[in-house]
């Protein structure tokens, strides 16, 4: 009977193959294909049917993920592009948006392009998301009885007479994982106080999107962005098939955390004809991301479902500016992030995260305003 790693211990996995990249490991590779040319990526397999691929030159963003073949995050119609593609003006961020399981957006601004995100040149959603890796570290090795795959480098948003902020990612995983981390630390290397957004556009896609799928999420309040969001406002954790020339909704979340502090909020399809139990989670600690955006988009082909953990709104920084919400840096402050992305593949998990979201009873509200904090 074949005998399935699993079973064996480091010395005894460690004497079956030459290289363990036989089991799980990271490859870098160079896109060359289209608007892709040049850019790098690295495509990471854990050894369990759980793949992701880490766009290099694109703020080490996460372009596709995939348990056993299903895929996990949405991908947008763009496809993959590199940074040179990236247009700043106005609602263009959308003609290099890959979709995928993470896309980063900030830091000067996130949401809707204005005025004065045009004077600090950024648009929608920022510039840091096509922004590439640089001092990029990959490790793969044992630590202790863990074999450990990860991912470090460092995006830069600057510029001469103004912002000098980082952001450095680390993205790990380990052996036999169905799921990954990132921990993100946002720096203010410059000498003035610098106000920044940050939001993870994490999109959820078919199959774990279908008719009948529902979001599970600690919601204690709910506001709709605008009267599009308004109308269906009740049905806002349930989906249908996509549907022609549909309207984008958004709402605002109060999500509740659990003992330990940490939010999880999943898209979860378990329809047997669509391919069984399957969804994708988000975990994230409201502490560091104390706002948090749903959008959904039920569109032909633009079907997707961003949960999106942030500390802005996506109504441009002007708008968090006139409320008083911007979140600011002083000179040489950090910003610690803590992110988990997973599959979610039985009923078990179902249940402990159904478990937790229904001790929460959510009421919806006509605004943000009402419960979201202004920064100390």
């Amino acid at each position: 009977m074949m005998t399935h790693w699993k079973a064996l211990d480091k010395d005894a996995l460690r004497r079956r193959v030459g290289s363990m990249d036989q089991i799980a490991g990271i490859r870098l590779v160079e896109l060359a294909d289209g608007r892709e040319r040049p850019g790098r990526a690295a495509m990471v397999h854990t050894g369990s049917g759980f793949e992701f691929t880490v766009l290099i030159d694109r703020c080490l963003d996460v372009a596709a993920a995939s348990f056993c073949g299903q895929a996990m995050g949405g991908r947008s119609k763009v496809g993959d592009a590199a940074p040179q593609y990236y247009e700043h003006d106005g609602k263009n961020w959308l003609r290099s948006y890959f979709g995928g399981l993470v896309a980063t957006c900030g830091l000067i601004n996130v949401g809707a392009p204005s005025a004065r995100s045009a004077e600090l040149g950024s648009g929608l959603h920022g510039r840091i998301g096509n922004t590439p890796a640089q001092n990029l570290s990959i490790v793969q090795e044992w630590r202790g009885a863990d074999y450990v795959l990860q991912i470090t480098g460092t995006m830069r948003e600057t510029t001469v007479f103004g912002e000098n902020l980082t952001l450095t990612r680390t993205i790990s995983t380990k052996l036999g994982e169905t799921r990954f981390w990132i921990h993100d630390v946002v720096t203010n290397d410059g000498f003035n106080a610098t106000p920044y957004m940050l939001l993870y556009h994490c999109n959820i896609g078919w199959p774990a999107l279908d008719e009948g799928a529902c979001m599970i999420s600690p919601t204690r309040r709910i506001a709709p962005r605008d009267d599009a969001a308004r109308d269906g406002a009740d049905e806002w954790g349930s989906f249908s098939g996509p549907i022609h020339e549909y309207a984008e909704k958004v709402y605002y979340h109060e999500i509740v955390p659990d003992d330990e502090g940490w939010a999880a909020v999943a898209i979860v399809n378990g329809k047997p004809e669509n391919a069984g139990l399957f969804g994708a989670c988000v975990r994230y600690r409201p502490e560091q991301l104390p706002r948090f955006v749903q959008w959904k988009q039920l569109g032909e082909q633009d079907y997707v479902v961003g949960l999106e953990p942030c500390n802005c709104g996506v109504e441009g920084r002007d708008v968090d500016e006139a409320h008083g919400l911007l979140h600011t840096l002083a000179p040489g402050e950090e910003q610690h992030v803590d992110i988990e992305f997973g599959a979610v593949t039985t009923q078990h998990e179902v249940a402990r995260l159904s478990t937790a979201a229904a001790a929460v009873k959510p009421e919806m509200t006509d605004s943000y305003l009402d419960f979201v904090e202004k920064p100390a």
